[in-house]
């Protein structure tokens, strides 16, 4: 249990460690690392490693940055940051999943720009960022289990990007993921073993995961997205 609840700017933080890298991002790190360093709901080890997160994102261009980022997360089911995506697939059950996710957005005043899409991490984050705290906890806990999985995968790419999710972990009540020691993004985004994959999907056939939402159960499926680029 944590001394420290997590605070709206907790879950703001990661949204924007795990949205698209653009140059508003790389121009505020120093202030998004006073904020690492500040932000108690962390433990020693997560502001570390998130530290080390920075660093990364300080130490390329921007264009190996959105390189990096669509490699990682726009080409497969295993990193995919669209929550539904991990449950539902393309089935239509995603489709009413995520109509009933915008509605609830909406129930607690949060507006979503044309072409976002409401399974998409970074926003689901935003959405618990207005939350009361106990409220926020329990929505994320709710989705532990692919959290855990995105984390898992993004360890076996030795992505830096394992860091920013895996702080989420304990957060959502998870038991944390071995996270690679030294991070190598220059080969993150490379093509993986077919049969692993195959197997990534077959698993993620599973029941819905269930999030709840304005008093209402909703079955929600991860799916990628980003207000700057269409979806896919």
């Amino acid at each position: 249990m944590f001394a420290v609840r997590p605070q709206p700017v907790t879950y703001r933080l990661i949204a924007s460690l795990l949205d698209y890298p653009d140059a508003p991002l790389v121009e505020a790190l120093h202030e998004l690392r006073a904020i690492v360093r500040g932000e108690r709901a962390f433990g020693t080890e997560a502001r570390e490693k998130l530290e080390r997160f920075l660093d990364y994102l300080d130490s390329h261009d921007l264009l190996a940055l959105q390189e990096n980022y669509v490699a990682l997360f726009d080409r497969g089911r295993a990193t995919s940051l669209h929550l539904f995506e991990h449950v539902h697939g393309e089935s239509r059950d995603r489709g009413q999943a995520m109509i009933d996710l915008v509605q609830t957005y909406e129930k607690h005043g949060m507006l979503l720009q044309p072409g976002q899409l409401p399974d998409y991490l970074p926003v689901f984050l935003e959405y618990l960022s207005i939350l009361e705290a106990n409220e926020a906890r329990a929505l994320l806990g709710e989705t532990a289990a692919i959290l855990q999985s995105i984390t898992a995968e993004l360890s076996r790419r030795n992505s830096h990007y394992a860091y920013a999710i895996g702080a989420l972990l304990p957060l959502a009540g998870a038991s944390g993921a071995e996270l690679p020691d030294a991070a190598h993004d220059d080969d993150a985004g490379k093509p993986h073993d077919k049969d692993h994959l195959q197997a990534l999907d077959a698993a993620w056939a599973d029941e819905p995961v269930r999030f709840m939402g304005a008093g209402q159960p909703l079955a929600i499926a991860p799916v990628a997205f980003h207000p700057r680029r269409a979806p896919r």
